[in-house]
């Protein structure tokens, strides 16, 4: 994110903005981010007609942000793959099976980022290694920096609103079920949404 970048030596990383906001620079430091106000989601296609919608209850992650040097900024997000949850027991049960994620072998989910760039205002862009099912591929996130503030606690926050597209076939989810009239049941194409809130770290 303009606050998402690597410390390794390793990474590609981006050009810094030539002037430095203040406000942005103070936000540098590690956040956790809180599971009970933020979410992951997913979208995809059901019969070729209409959307279902999901996400995962159970999920952490950390950031590094670096407001003075956004490409130096790092994102990691491990998901409960057992949390799935689309509102449909028998639905979710599929997913969990050996059709879909296989639950019981591989129980997470995990993005690692490798470079961040920001490309221009609140808009940025994490690039990283995204593994389900031990296959691992790149991924690339587009996040909105949604503000900071101060909670009722004295937490101080940052929020990202983001989104991305995977083809579910990339990471060996190729169930399917042709459908009589033409088509499959359930698209290869599916949405990701992130909704994030992260507390400062001491």
């Amino acid at each position: 994110m303009g606050l998402f970048t690597r410390r390794s030596q390793d990474t590609l990383t981006t050009t810094a903005p030539t002037a430095v906001d203040p406000a942005l620079a103070a936000l540098t430091g590690d956040y956790a981010i809180d599971p009970a106000h933020s979410s992951i989601g997913f979208t995809v296609r059901h019969a070729m007609v209409t959307n279902v919608r999901g996400g995962f209850d159970s999920f952490e992650g950390s950031l590094h942000l670096d407001g003075s040097d956004p490409a130096r900024s790092t994102a990691s997000i491990d998901v409960t793959i057992g949390s799935v949850n689309t509102g449909i027991g028998d639905r979710d049960a599929h997913l969990l099976g050996s059709d879909f994620f296989d639950a019981e072998l591989f129980p997470l989910m995990t993005f690692r980022s490798t470079r961040a760039a920001q490309l221009g205002g609140d808009a940025y862009r994490v690039t990283g290694e995204l593994t389900i099912k031990d296959v691992t591929r790149p991924l690339s996130i587009d996040l909105e920096f949604t503000g900071s503030a101060k909670d009722v606690y004295g937490n101080e926050r940052v929020g990202f609103e983001g989104s991305a597209e995977i083809l579910r076939s990339d990471w060996g989810l190729t169930w399917n079920a042709a459908l009589e009239a033409g088509g499959v049941m359930v698209s290869d194409k599916v949405k990701l949404g992130f909704d994030i809130s992260a507390i400062k770290q001491a």
